[in-house]
Parts: structure tokens; C-alpha cells; sequence
């Protein structure tokens, strides 16, 4: 995890700041930031507020809260790409069954550094897209800016969030295993309620299985990821049309650590009831 004074110094060099630049519009000496970048002092409580909007964030995150957000707020401060830039084969599975040939609304939810909203944007298709990543969510507002896309991206838990609008496609992927069981069916039937007639999700989700020891990198709080049970993921969605459904185990080397995670895949249609096919 990164300290308060790494997360300033690499927050500050984002967006071209030198250290007197940052002083000047807090109004304090540049030795104060020297000293709380190289982490021999901290701001003071009543100037996080401030410290945090001449930055771009929050406070949570510069001071390097604990849980999810954290966790992915560290990774993602790389100028580098944590998960690259190629679209996640999803993308191309929902392209092949409901192309943009007319207006679609999409929801990427937990779309980290904004790869795959971005990608979908380009494709033409209207994309909202959430996280509960701050620092992600910045990488990805530069990322649409770069590719000269329209991406409506906020900052959510999936946890509280509910749709304001209904969506012809709800995409995630590696995102569902935060939630534990007691909220899953929930959600689900919240995402469900809030999908067009004929639309479609397309989710993946980590499974549990007694043969696979998923290794740690150090970096993650595993108590915060729950894998779900081998075809759970698909009981959720029994009365909608399946056009994907699959299990997998594939090999992993995310944190360079190499690992296996095994994956349930579902692309469902809504459909109302007596369509005929």
C-alpha cells in the first residue's frame, strides 16, 4: 500500500505540478510538501479537504483508506495501464449479438481504468460506466479524452447502486465477487428490473473450487472477495434466454505472481414472457 506522501508526490507529477506549484495553491511553503512526499510529515487534517481538490481526488484516497478502493486505487496509480488496453473478449461476444446499428445504451459496471467502456464508446454505443476507484475513474476520463469518446463515468459502490434508467446492456466483469451471498440475488434482480425488453447482460464471475489455491500478491484484502459457487451465476438468471454459458479455468499472472482462477460466464437475454424466438 502507498503511503500519504507517495500518493501526493505521484498524484502531483500527474498533472504537472511542481512541488511549488502545489505549495502556491495551498498557500503554504514547499518544504511542507517536501517533507510530506518524502513521508517525514503528514498535511493536517483541516487541509485534506483543500490537498484533495487541488489533486483531482478525495480524501479517502490520499490518505490510503483501507478495503476495495484502496486496494485498486494503488494499483491503478501507474501511468501504465494495470490492465492493459485490449477489450475484454466480452465486448466483441456482445458485439456479435446486439451491434450499435441503432441507438444503445450500455452500463459497464466496475469499469476500473475504463478499457473496455471506452472500447464499447468507440464501437458506438452509449456508455455509462462506474467505480468504486477514483484513481481509476481518472485514468479512464483520460483514456475517453485520448480516444475522443463520450463516456459517462461516476464514482459508485455496486453494493448501493441503483440504475436510473433501463439499459439495453449491462456488462462486468471481475467485479461481482465483492459481493458476498446475502446481497447477490438482490442485485441481481435490481440489474434485471432496470434492463430493456430484449437487452442483454453479459457478467463473468470467479468460482470457487477446493482444487485451485488462488495465490495472493500481496496487495489485495482477500476478506473482501467472495468467489461464488460453481453455476450460481446462472440459477439468478433462469427465466432469461441464455446465449452463453460457460466454466473455465484459465492460468493468471496479475501481481506477477502466477495463479489459476476458475470463471463462470453467462450472456443472458430479457425477453417477456410468451416471445416468441
Amino acid at each position: 500500500m502507498y503511503k500519504t506522501g507517495e500518493i501526493i508526490s505521484r498524484k502531483r507529477a500527474a498533472l504537472g505540478l511542481t512541488q511549488a506549484q502545489l505549495a502556491d495553491a495551498l498557500n503554504i511553503s514547499f518544504q511542507a510538501v517536501s517533507k510530506w512526499e518524502n513521508n517525514a510529515a503528514s498535511p493536517s487534517i483541516e487541509l485534506l479537504p483543500r490537498l484533495a481538490a487541488v489533486l483531482g481526488t478525495t480524501v479517502d484516497a490520499l490518505v490510503g483508506y483501507s478495503g476495495v478502493a484502496a486496494d485498486y486505487d494503488s494499483r491503478y496509480l501507474s501511468e501504465d495501464y494495470y490492465w492493459g488496453l485490449q477489450p475484454n473478449r466480452l465486448c466483441f461476444e456482445i458485439m456479435k449479438r446486439i451491434p450499435p446499428v441503432r441507438p444503445l445504451y450500455l452500463l459497464d459496471i466496475g469499469c476500473g481504468e475504463g478499457k473496455d467502456a471506452v472500447f464499447m464508446a468507440k464501437c458506438g454505443y452509449l456508455v455509462t460506466a462506474f467505480d468504486i476507484s477514483e484513481t481509476g475513474l481518472e485514468k479512464a476520463r483520460r483514456l475517453a479524452e485520448h480516444n475522443c469518446v463520450e463516456v459517462n463515468l461516476f464514482k459508485a459502490d455496486l453494493a448501493d447502486f441503483v440504475p436510473d434508467r433501463n439499459y439495453d446492456i449491462i456488462f462486468s466483469s471481475g467485479v461481482l465477487h465483492f459481493m458476498d451471498e446475502s446481497c447477490r440475488e438482490e442485485v441481481c434482480e435490481n440489474l434485471k428490473a432496470h434492463t430493456a425488453e430484449g437487452g442483454y447482460h453479459a457478467l463473468n464471475v470467479f468460482v470457487k473450487k477446493p482444487f485451485i489455491v488462488r495465490a495472493s500478491d500481496g496487495t489485495r484484502d482477500e476478506s473482501r472477495r467472495f468467489p461464488w459457487r460453481s453455476g450460481e451465476l446462472f440459477g439468478y438468471y433462469h427465466d432469461w434466454l441464455f446465449h452463453l454459458c460457460r466454466e473455465e479455468i484459465f492460468d493468471c499472472n496479475s501481481g506477477g505472481t502466477p495463479h489459476k482462477h476458475c470463471m463462470d460466464t453467462l450472456i443472458a437475454q430479457k425477453l417477456k414472457e410468451g416471445a416468441i424466438l
